[in-house]
Parts: structure tokens; sequence; C-alpha cells
């Protein structure tokens, strides 16, 4: 009788099933397009890893690259200048009684790159350097006063400053400086990267152009350490990509890219590998929309011009997936699903027909007490 009752719980699990990770790989097998599904399952090896491949690398166009350096020492509108003035006389035109010099401070430069100096009248400043300045005013005032000396100190301001927002220590709006006119250095007056590093993105956006740069690449190519230009707006954020494990990992959940292209590798090193005790490793699924062309080129038709569904599969017990699986590239929004072994499913009906053969028992028991 016990038997008997233990086969028909086997019968009843086998139709309604068990709590689970997730389908089986017969299940996912079972929705192929070759069976009247939706899902183009593709088994991955070196062909189909190459032609999978989707560069996206980030880099700085020529434009940016081969611009040179500005001359940041010359006067721009909206500075703003400080003239001292040294007169040899007693009686100066500006000098006060009793003193020596006098200064002019916070004189800006006007939108057409004018200031206005007693008794020098309206003086170009724009575009002169604070020396050139300086002669200027001396000739101008050297009419009117003996061998006056004269000062001239540079604020920049407005027209000569970068946008540092995002992920750095100190967002903030820097000059533009002799000292700091290339990105890692306007980057260093910031306070440095506040984030990680390993996926950290470096937006430039100059008037109607952007470029971006990976920060590493940044630091690994001194040509991509690009020269500023005034109103530049830098951006420093994390990568927004990410990809999705699911199934028999030792860890399901959502992963931030850390590198520009993970492979599969990367990805169940980030989530600590595969469950061992319950994982398939010739189970191993990576969901995604392909693009026209690159389902054409993996399955090696023309047919295709909308977007595709494609599952790739790849066997880790066969030695040449372990290469394969360290070149093929995870992309944005993909998610990988990891299968549980055959004999999982098996071990927890055995498990539930156990336990309840042993709740029958004890039915009976109480049974024949009562």
């Amino acid at each position: 009788m016990r038997l008997v009752s233990a086969f028909s719980v086997i019968l009843v699990l086998g139709a309604c099933g068990l709590p689970r990770s997730g389908p089986s790989t017969s299940e996912i097998l079972a929705g192929s397009v070759e069976n009247g599904g939706q899902t183009n399952i593709v088994y991955v090896d070196d062909r189909v890893a190459r032609v999978s491949i989707i560069n996206t690398p980030l880099g700085f166009s020529r434009a940016y690259l081969n611009a040179g350096a500005i001359s940041v020492d010359r006067i721009r509108a909206g500075d703003e200048l400080s003239i001292t003035i040294w007169e040899n006389v007693e009686n100066g035109l500006m000098v006060a009684p009793g003193a020596s010099s006098t200064s002019l401070k916070s004189i800006q430069v006007d939108q057409l790159g004018n200031i206005f100096v007693p008794y020098a009248g309206v003086v170009r400043a724009s575009g002169r350097t604070a020396e050139e300045l300086r002669v200027d005013i001396t000739r101008l005032l050297a009419r009117q006063t003996p061998d006056p000396q004269i000062e001239v100190r540079r604020k920049a301001g407005e027209a000569a400053v970068v946008n540092v927002v995002g992920g750095v220590n100190a967002q903030g709006v820097y000059a533009l400086s002799a000292a700091n006119r290339r990105l890692t250095s306007v980057l260093a007056v910031a306070g440095g990267v506040s984030i990680d590093p390993a996926g950290t993105k470096i937006t430039v956006q100059r008037g109607g152009e952007s470029g971006s740069i990976w920060l590493r690449d940044l630091y690994a190519n001194p040509e991509n350490d690009i020269n500023l230009r005034a109103h530049d707006r830098i951006i420093v954020e994390k990568d927004q990509r990410y990809f999705t494990v699911l199934g028999a990992s030792s860890g399901q959940t959502r992963v931030d890219f850390l590198s520009s292209d993970p492979t599969v590798v990367d990805a169940l090193s980030a989530v600590n590998g595969l469950n061992g005790q319950i994982a398939d490793p010739r189970g191993i699924f990576i969901f995604r929309m392909e693009p026209a062309e690159i389902a054409n080129a993996v399955l090696e038709t023309d047919e295709f011009t909308t977007p595709q569904r494609l599952a790739y599969v790849i066997d880790l017990t066969k030695e040449e997936s372990i290469f394969t699986a360290q070149s093929f590239q995870i992309r944005d929004r993909d998610t990988i699903y990891i299968t549980e072994a055959p004999f999982v499913s098996w071990s927890r009906v055995l498990e539930t027909v156990a336990g309840t053969v042993n709740t029958l028992d004890s039915l009976a028991t109480i049974a024949g007490v009562l």
C-alpha cells in the first residue's frame, strides 16, 4: 500500500511540478524556432563568438585630439583685472597725497574686450597678455605723468572656465590656467574621481559636440589627455550598462559592467561562478535581442530585417568552450541563465516522496493508536 501511495505521489508531482530556479534545458530548447517557438538557439563556438562581437570603443574625435593648447595667459572678456600705478611725483594724477601708489581693483573686461583706466581712457584688453596691457597703459599714462610704473594682474573670469560635474570629490567651476588646461590636470584640481575607476566614463561636452573615454584609457594613452577649451563641460559618471544573472549561479543578481567589454568568464566570476551543487555546466544560456545584421551573421543567413531573439548556449564541460567563454562578449542588458542539472529535479522529487511516505507512516501509527 505504501509503495502504491509513493508512486501516486510521484505522478502527482510530475503533473504539478516542484519549486525550482527556472526552466530546464529541454524546456528552453522546446521554445526554439525549430520547434515552433520564437527563439533562435545558437551553440557558441569560435566563429559565433567572433561574428557576434560589437565593438563599442570610446574615444575622442580628431577635432578633440588635434586641438592645440589655448593661450590661457591671454585676457578675455569677463576676466577681472587689478592695476597698480606708481607715480614719481609728489602730486600725481591718481596717487593720494603722501602715498606712492594707487590700486584699481576688480576692473572687469567688458563684452567688447575693453576696460576703462582714468587718464588713459578706454583700453583694449582682450587678446593681450597682462604684460602687453601693462606696456600699453604705461605708454598712455606717460603722456600725463612722468615715468609711471604699472603692474597688471589678471583673474580668469567666466570666459576661461570649465565645469566639472559628477563623480569627482569637488564638483565646481574651474579657471583654466597654464598649470591646468588639460583634462587630467582639471580632474586633479577637482579632487580626483570619487567612484570606482574600473567603470568610470569621462565625457567632454564642447558646444554642440560630445566625446567620451574610459578613465583607464585616458591614463593609459597620453594622446587622450586633450587640451580643454573655455566653457567645456566635463562629466564624470559610472558606466550605466549592466547584465543579469539568473538560475543556478552562486549569486542571482544584476551586475554593473566593471570593464568596457566583459566576457562570459568575467560575468560568471562577478557572481562567484556556478553553484556547484545544482548547476548544469552544459546549459549556460545568454538571452539577447540581436540586431538584424548580427543575427544574419550568426545564423549565416540574410533573411532578417528586424531584431531577433537569440539564446546562446555554452557547454563548459568541453575544453574548447572554456576558451570560447573567454572571448564571447557580454553586452548591455544581457540575461545569463544557468540551468539546473537534471538530477536536481529528481532529488527534489525523491525528497518529497520520502517526506510523504514518512507522513503516511506517522498517520498510520496515529490511526492505530486511536
